[in-house]
């Protein structure tokens, strides 16, 4: 299975946003300074997982 490093990049920025806004939301209100902090650390992993290069597949033979 082959993944783009467009889709590795998108997966990772909404699963870090969405734990940082489940972390937020234990008391059951989201402030902004909680929601840039989401939306921060879900661009942060953004561009570090689409920095980082793909493995190249291992010929199975």
């Amino acid at each position: 299975m082959q993944i783009s490093k467009y889709w590795k990049a998108v997966v990772a920025a909404v699963a870090a946003g969405a734990g940082s806004l489940g972390t937020a939301m234990h008391d059951g209100t989201v402030t902004s300074a909680e929601g840039v902090t989401a939306a921060l650390i879900a661009l942060g992993a953004l561009g570090v997982v689409w920095k980082v290069p793909n493995r190249e597949p291992k010929d199975s033979a």
